[in-house]
């Protein structure tokens, strides 16, 4: 029984952490160590702005048009789209694009076999000859100095700058709250050291130090880890802001999940070296506390409803934790079924999302059944 127990409060211990005491400790650490990353002012290098494409009938042109009214010099802005072997009107619309700007830069590449966004990038990247690279969703649209800031905090140590996604949304629900949470610790995670992870809405590189990675990884998770394994930084300009529609359906929002959840078993410790804390100094604690903590939830859970349900017939003290993990499922159950409007039901009902589409991805990743590319969500369009 003592086996079990140690393994509950382990679990515990990685469930609290992950949520709360990681969050707060990374707050506590903005209060001793004030630092600030530095800009370059007057720094207009020439810069690629690609898109990658499968698909986006829907949003391509307004894409375009986002793009052209960035506050940037024309003659040193190239705009490519890589279109992701699109099967719709997608290439067609871009090419007519073309034609209608042609004193913008503005190309298309075309990926004849679809293998994902990752692989798309790949393969685009290798005509890429701007000193900036930046990358954006074909439905995120870009604030007007988005690109001046993100090009602004390439000084010399810094190969990878994530800009801010910024929900749209009438309603303050639960993703958002979340997102400004992890936004807040990823801002402080930059100006000490690194970041762990970017978002795919918005972010850039020097094209130098472009890494060509496996396509069923993503740039979110595996940029940030790479360069700063490599001994250079990537950092969060949240200044550089890009807006994109919230999911509207639940069944979209899960959805989205299991698909960013592909990485969890690959991605809870990736590296060994991650543990030298002598040589990483604050990214062993960032990683360990922001991604290692959160990518074992759908496991500490799974761990801790087992040895619950067992150690309650020894001891009686502990149908309180198994009650209360029955209440959280039950009420998002309840919110699932008859989309019941309150708070509790409704953070309930985000967060069992998350340990289940975690579960979802790990098996996939045991039996193979992970892609490296998805279907997009209609309602972000």
């Amino acid at each position: 029984m003592i086996a079990l127990q140690i393994i509950l409060w382990i679990s515990v211990f990685i469930i609290v952490w992950a949520n709360v005491g990681y969050p707060l400790s990374v707050l506590l650490l903005a209060k001793i160590i004030k630092r600030k990353n530095n800009k370059l002012k007057d720094y207009e290098p020439t810069v690629t702005i690609m898109v990658v494409a499968h698909n986006e009938e829907k949003v391509i042109k307004k894409k375009l048009d986002n793009i052209l009214k960035v506050d940037y010099p024309k003659d040193k802005l190239e705009i490519l789209v890589s279109s992701d072997n699109s099967t719709d009107d997608t290439n067609k619309i871009v090419l007519e694009y073309i034609k209608k700007h042609k004193k913008n830069n503005i190309r298309l590449f075309i990926v004849k076999e679809r293998m994902g966004k990752t692989n798309a990038q790949n393969e685009a990247a290798k005509t890429v000859k701007s000193e900036i690279l930046v990358m954006t969703d074909a439905n995120a649209m870009l604030k007007e100095d988005a690109i001046r800031e993100l090009v602004s905090s390439f000084t010399k140590d810094v190969a990878y700058v994530t800009g801010k996604l910024v929900y749209v949304t009438d309603e303050n629900n639960v993703e958002n709250t979340y997102w400004d949470i992890d936004t807040k610790v990823r801002e402080i995670e930059s100006n000490i050291q690194t970041i762990t992870a970017g978002n795919g809405a918005l972010y850039a590189v020097k094209t130098k130090d472009y890494y060509d990675f496996n396509p069923i990884n993503c740039h979110d998770s595996s940029m940030p880890l790479y360069y700063a394994l490599n001994s250079k930084r990537a950092i969060a300009n949240h200044n550089a802001i890009a807006y994109e529609l919230a999911t509207v359906s639940i069944k979209d929002e899960f959805q989205r999940k299991v698909r960013i959840s592909r990485i969890v078993l690959s991605f809870i410790l990736p590296s060994i070296k991650i543990l030298n804390v002598f040589k990483y100094k604050w990214f062993t604690y960032f990683y360990l506390g922001h991604r290692t903590s959160r990518y074992l939830l759908w496991l500490a859970h799974l761990l801790l409803l087992i040895t619950n349900s067992i150690l309650v017939f020894y001891y009686p003290i502990y149908y309180i934790p198994l009650l209360f993990q029955i209440l959280v499922y039950l009420m998002a159950i309840l919110k699932w079924i008859f989309n019941i409007d309150n708070k509790l039901f409704n953070f309930s009902l985000y967060y069992c999302m998350l340990i289940v589409a975690q579960l979802i991805a790990v098996f996939k990743k045991i039996t193979n059944q992970n892609k490296p590319f998805w279907e997009s969500v209609e309602s972000t369009r």
